[in-house]
């Protein structure tokens, strides 16, 4: 089952990136908080031993840009996300 991308409207307005991080970890993504640089950290998919950034805000637009990334390196979906939070 091949999910589109949310759209910017259907996303929160921002959310909080330790809720964020809460449930990517949950998701079986492994957080590095030192990872990243300066306030970014790192979420690594062991399944594809892919990384990627999340920063420390994550309006709407950041949201969708990060929700790309992770579905690309792992096919987690914001849905899966949204469970998680």
């Amino acid at each position: 089952m091949l999910q589109s991308m949310p759209s910017l409207s259907e996303l929160p307005g921002e959310i909080k990136r330790k809720q964020f991080i809460k449930a990517l970890r949950r998701l079986g993504f492994v957080i590095d908080e030192s990872g990243g640089n300066g306030s970014h950290y790192k979420a690594f998919w062991p399944t594809t031993h892919k990384s990627i950034t999340i920063p420390s805000h994550l309006p709407k637009q950041v949201l969708k840009y990060v929700l790309k990334e992770i579905e690309a390196c792992s096919d987690h979906t914001w849905e899966n996300i949204r469970e998680k939070l």
